[in-house]
């Protein structure tokens, strides 16, 4: 009885089942079709006994996930010999299995801790650039979420999409903090001075861009291997001080041979700068800070990062308030 069968299997699933074609209110292909669609009985394997002996009724029955066909009339012997094969095909599934299901655990362990050394090294260093400077902080929470918002806007077009995926600007966000951290290199006497620097102060102040990028290089050197956090927060470190004309520093880079996640740390880092008190300036207003990062447009900054900044300016606005230096 195929009906009586399946009540029996869905509530004991079984190590293997025997099934007749041939049965009152539902056949065993229909049975078999029913086991197969049950996450718990799926992986029971089911031999066919049956008196059928046309191709087509094989064929049917190990379409439907069946995995041998005995045929009538029945030799105990060769019963018990297929049973004994497909349990222990079945326990080394399962075994293999269970051995999947252990190391899938062990690769997420790794990777969480992989990924929580990580954050502990992005904080370490980002600290050092704070004791440096007291105001690096907010900076750094600041531009680390514009340029995420910058991100999510910029992927709704589609020549971006494929690049700027959830895990891509997942990446970016997380790398983004180290963008400064070249200034941890640079002279107390320049980087903590209350008033602008001269010409020649200047000159050292921008090499903390070309420095942010070695330092960084070096780590992934160090690792083996740079993957894709190292890599964005190079391009970062390197190439947020780049213009689209080509006008930047430190390598003169112009237009798209700008790394993408350095175009939008090159808004982000110059609205945010815009927005704060310094010793020796006094904070432009929402509207001023924006009208020169439209001024740039096609000159300092990617036009298309432009636009997106303009489509969110009022949420990054919320955030600048949320976060300032108070």
């Amino acid at each position: 009885n195929g009906i009586k069968a399946l009540e029996l299997a869905n509530a004991a699933p079984p190590d293997l089942v025997l099934l007749d074609i041939m049965m009152p209110e539902m056949d065993g292909y229909e049975v078999c079709r029913r086991l197969k669609a049950e996450e718990a009985t799926r992986s029971v394997p089911v031999i066919f006994l049956t008196a059928k002996t046309e191709v087509e009724d094989e064929e049917l029955g190990f379409s439907l996930g069946a995995v041998d066909f005995i045929h009538k009339p029945i030799s105990p012997p060769i019963v018990a010999a297929r049973v004994k094969t497909h349990l222990e095909i079945k326990s080394w599934h399962d075994f293999l299995q269970n051995q999947n299901a252990w190391l899938q655990q062990q690769v997420e362990k790794r990777l969480t801790e992989i990924n929580r050394l990580q954050d502990a090294s992005i904080h370490v260093m980002v600290s050092l650039a704070e004791f440096r400077d007291e105001t690096t902080g907010n900076h750094i929470q600041r531009t680390q979420e514009y340029m995420r918002l910058l991100a999510l806007e910029l992927a709704k077009k589609p020549q971006y999409s494929a690049l700027l995926t959830a895990s891509h600007i997942e990446q970016m966000s997380k790398s983004a903090p180290l963008h400064d951290i070249g200034k941890i290199a640079i002279p107390d006497h320049i980087l903590l001075k209350p008033g602008k620097h001269t010409p020649e102060e200047f000159e050292v102040m921008k090499t903390h861009a070309q420095r942010g990028y070695d330092m960084l290089k070096r780590a992934g050197e160090h690792m083996g291997e740079r993957g894709e956090f190292l890599t964005l927060a190079m391009e970062i470190a390197g190439g947020h001080h780049e213009k689209w004309d080509g006008s930047g520093y430190p390598n003169g880079l112009a237009g798209s041979d700008i790394p993408l996640s350095a175009r939008l740390m090159a808004v982000a880092d110059v609205f945010d700068a815009l927005l704060a008190r310094r010793p020796y300036k006094e904070p432009m207003t929402v509207e001023q800070a924006a009208a020169i990062i439209v001024e740039g447009r096609g000159k300092h900054f990617d036009p298309e990062v432009v636009d997106a900044f303009m489509a969110i300016q009022d949420d990054l606005c919320r955030f600048a308030d949320m976060w300032a230096d108070r």
